[in-house]
């Protein structure tokens, strides 16, 4: 039961660290939801073509 608790402890310390910074899954979030702005932007007229 003690090995147990500990290994509890060890996750929990290190349970919620992230592998960048914040800010950079916000500027990557942006940086897709601009990507998908952008192709549908280029194929904004296909459907008046056919």
């Amino acid at each position: 039961m003690n090995t147990v608790l500990r290994a509890a402890e060890a996750a929990a310390e290190h349970g919620n660290e992230l592998p960048f910074p914040p800010a950079v899954f916000g500027l990557a979030g942006f940086g897709a939801l601009i990507a998908l702005l952008l192709v549908t932007y280029a194929f904004r007229s296909v459907g008046t073509r056919h």
